[in-house]
């Protein structure tokens, strides 16, 4: 027999208990409104800023700014990663039995270039590739500018390149001072002056905004139309223009501009300067270009983007923390950072981070830790992540530092007069020298006093060969061999040392036993073996912890 269902409980009431409801509830929030009144309404204190009494007021001002800069920069690539993500996920859909690992085409949107994951995987195996295509793009080009970073020009130079050049002839080499805004104008006329004297030199700041870069779209086939150029100002354009304009009706014919330098000195910003298009890639993260990229300027002009050089290893650590993309990887954090560290000025670091002072970069990066909030499990400060924070700031563009040219100049073995001359030749010098001082009136660049003073570590040794590559490595390989065998040789001399001190500390059994005779008969023999073994036995009891403390 089935079970009868039972019946819900109505929800209706009467009149009278609905009544009564509703006045118990404006009672109470009666009753609530005149406690608060009571109270007063507690309004959001409004922050004072910092008081212009306040040392340090300026740093601590740009260090919140760039930490606000910091947070838009991370959204921004967060949501790009989010982009990427779900356009993955709709290739997969539609194309389900496509792997993307196996797409060999990728197309950028605003870009005509065509690489393939191979290059694009940070293997060792593609600085071979890397010294390839910088062949090409040098031996195509008519005019090759050499881009510097103008917080350190003499550390952005590679001499095996600018050799490689000359021994090619009747190519012009033209050097291209980037990043002019962070680094003070007198600072900057300085290093003008200084490298003119070899070859022709061009002041410039490109114009880079990555809010505007829009989004990169990969494993799309369809060619879209490049994104239109809207950053901050640019200057130095028009006296590029001029100068390459120039040359080509000297020339004749229709000529091709190659852009190489090291990675992050701004080849790619350069290039998007010029065209007022999204053409090339660019980014904070080093190494981006991995093929070369021909760019159309105009019908007599074409431009060609290059992978960056390789950096050998034999260089200093300094250079290796700033101009290599992978030495973040190679090298430790902290030993990266305690380079460049170790060659700025102590007094304007403090000053720029607001940090006491310091003995060691251990006791600096763990100060720096505390102020930017950056801890660990258990609350110790993260050590490691404020030295890639240090890196990533000095590798970055948003930093201003400088250094200071030589006092005497000197020419590179590879240059002459003679080169000197036909490098020059072509050119409208004077015209030149007039654009790039418009230049550096019209760029605000810091002041000296909130800059850090800088000590470059010279000219920056790179690869040009592809078959140089493991003949370098194995010899870092060797020395480090080397260096390991000097301390194993070194932990066993002090090994020995307390050995000896020990021996010298001996017990007096151990004194009786040395001082019994050579000679001796059957029962001496005995005695000894007696005492031996009480000898081994004290040693065993012995508490060994004691000769520690």
């Amino acid at each position: 027999m089935k079970r009868p269902k039972l019946k819900k409980a109505s929800k209706r009431m009467t009149c009278h208990k609905r009544y009564k409801i509703q006045k118990k509830v404006r009672e109470h929030h009666r009753k609530l409104r005149k406690e608060a009144k009571k109270r007063g309404h507690k309004k959001p204190r409004k922050d004072p800023g910092v008081p212009n009494s306040a040392p340090f007021k300026e740093a601590l001002l740009r260090e919140a700014e760039l930490r606000k800069q910091r947070i838009e920069e991370l959204k921004q690539q967060q949501k790009l990663d989010r982009q990427k993500e779900q356009e993955k996920k709709r290739k997969l859909e539609t194309n389900p039995g496509v792997k993307l690992s196996k797409v060999e085409p990728v197309k950028e949107e605003f870009g005509h270039c065509k690489t393939k994951n191979k290059a694009i995987s940070g293997k060792p195996s593609s600085k071979k590739s890397y010294c390839q295509e910088l062949k090409k793009v040098i031996e195509a080009s008519d005019v090759v500018l050499e881009v510097l970073d103008a917080r350190d020009p003499l550390g952005c130079r590679c001499p095996q390149v600018e050799e490689a050049i000359v021994q090619h002839g009747q190519k012009r080499l033209v050097l291209v001072l980037n990043k002019s805004d962070l680094v003070p104008k007198e600072n900057l006329e300085n290093w003008v002056n200084y490298l003119k004297k070899e070859l022709p030199t061009v002041v410039f700041k490109a114009a880079t905004n990555p809010r505007d870069k829009g989004r990169i779209t990969k494993y799309v086939k369809v060619k879209k139309k490049a994104a239109p150029f809207k950053s901050k100002v640019c200057f130095g354009k028009e006296g590029l223009w001029k100068l390459l304009g120039g040359f080509q009706e000297t020339y004749g014919k229709a000529i091709q501009v190659g852009v190489i330098g090291f990675p992050n000195v701004g080849k790619s910003s350069i290039i998007n300067s010029l065209k007022q298009e999204w053409i090339c890639n660019v980014g904070v993260s080093m190494g981006l270009t991995r093929s070369m990229q021909v760019v159309p300027l105009d019908k007599h002009i074409t431009i060609i983007d290059s992978p960056c050089f390789i950096v050998s290893p034999l260089n200093s650590s300094t250079a290796l923390a700033l101009r290599s993309p992978a030495s973040i990887e190679v090298i430790k954090p902290m030993e990266a950072a305690s380079a460049i560290l170790s060659q700025a000025d102590t007094r304007q670091v403090v000053l720029k981070y607001t940090v006491p002072d310091f003995k060691n970069s251990l006791e600096f990066f763990t100060t720096l830790a505390q102020r930017r909030g950056l801890h660990q499990k258990g609350g110790t400060p993260n050590v490691e992540g404020a030295a890639k924070l240090l890196w990533s700031e000095w590798t970055g563009a948003s930093l201003g530092y400088y250094c200071h040219p030589p006092t005497f100049w000197t020419p590179p073995p590879y240059f002459n007069e003679t080169i000197m001359a036909d490098m020059k030749c072509g050119f409208n010098l004077e015209e030149l020298e007039k654009n790039n001082a418009h230049s550096i009136k019209a760029i605000r660049g810091p002041f000296l006093a909130n800059s850090i003073l800088f000590h470059s570590s010279g000219l920056t040794s790179g690869i040009i060969e592809g078959k140089d590559i493991h003949e370098v490595v194995p010899k870092q390989k060797e020395k480090e061999e080397e260096e390991n065998k000097e301390d194993m040789n070194s932990d066993q001399e002090i090994v020995n040392n307390e050995i000896d001190e020990k021996s010298s500390d001996m017990s007096p059994a151990e004194e009786t036993w040395e001082v019994l005779p050579e000679e001796s008969t059957a029962g001496e023999q005995s005695t000894r073996s007696f005492v031996l073994d009480k000898v081994i036995q004290e040693d065993d009891a012995y508490d060994f912890s004691t000769d520690y403390v």
